[in-house]
């Protein structure tokens, strides 16, 4: 597909994606009973909370976690703590580079666990959410367009279809069933719905606005996907979707804008001294090989 991702609202902050992916209640469901153990290992227990955990992240992608994948877990999980064991026996957990790993999982669970306890504390209210909106409607300026389009490899091919269509423009549709290599249009009739132009390639939404309602480009519009012929069905002012349409992804986006400002507070009045990284090792000098001879004295 040529179009670039459409964006709804507002990109959240990136370093947060994953973080806001993990931000829903996790308290859901029937908890186990607190120091309740699946299954012991060498006298080392492994807890029923995290062989929850691990099914409740798979009911989270819509799968299924019954009695068969809740022992699947345990074996997993006891294979692992029998490798962990050995490795500890051979002081690997003491290795600079494991210890590290180990750190940073740590504090991975722990900036996790933080965000989960504001999210929770900290809940988007109606009042935030009408603003938020009010002012995404605000900046919503410009026109969109409903087109339909064909792509093709070459001009042309591309030349060819726009020849058909001054005979017959009325076979849009079918020449893009046909035709079209775009195929998440193609089997719509090259159908791309409503659409902004700036969330196209370039090439493309530069010939769209130009075009007048119902007439298609006469000639070939290239871009980095090949050759389109465009079919402009209609134009009008840019529009937001109802508040209730959006509302999920505008309550996370306040909540992580709210996480972002949280962020850059704590990080301004905390003190960062950055150590300068230390120098490379100057490379060894090379010893002359055993059979090297001496340079003769020049000659008088």
């Amino acid at each position: 597909m040529f179009i670039k991702p459409r964006i709804l609202l507002a990109s959240a902050v990136s370093v947060l994606a994953l973080i806001a992916c993990s931000s829903n209640d996790s308290t859901q469901g029937a908890a186990p009973a607190k120091g309740a153990v699946a299954a012991t290992v060498n006298g080392t227990p492994i807890s029923e909370s995290l062989v929850g955990l691990m099914l409740k992240q798979r009911t989270d992608l819509g799968r299924e976690a019954g009695a068969e994948m809740r022992n699947q877990f345990i074996d997993r999980l006891a294979m692992q703590l029998i490798i962990a064991q050995e490795a500890v026996k051979k002081g690997l957990d003491k290795a600079p580079e494991i210890s590290d790993r180990i750190e940073l999982g740590r504090q991975s669970a722990l900036v996790d666990a933080f965000v989960q306890d504001y999210f929770k504390n900290n809940p988007v209210s109606d009042d935030m959410l009408k603003a938020e909106y009010e002012k995404i409607k605000a900046q919503a300026t410009g026109t969109e367009y409903k087109a339909r389009h064909i792509l093709v490899e070459n001009e042309a091919e591309a030349k060819d279809i726009i020849a058909r269509l001054k005979k017959n423009p009325k076979a849009f549709e079918a020449l893009a069933k046909e035709k079209s290599k775009d195929r998440g249009s193609k089997a719509n009739g090259g159908d791309l719905g409503w659409f902004d132009p700036r969330g196209m390639v370039p090439e493309f939404g530069a010939a769209v606005a130009k075009l007048a309602k119902g007439k298609f480009t006469e000639e070939p519009v290239k871009s980095q996907f090949g050759y389109h012929v465009i079919l402009l069905e209609d134009s009008r002012p840019q529009q937001v979707q109802p508040l209730e349409k959006i509302k999920p992804a505008l309550t996370q986006q306040i909540q992580q804008q709210n996480l972002k400002k949280l962020f850059d507070e704590m990080k301004a009045k905390a003190k960062i001294e950055i150590v300068q990284a230390p120098a490379p090792a100057p490379a060894p000098v090379s010893a002359p090989t055993p059979d090297a001879k001496p340079a003769e004295p020049a000659k008088k």
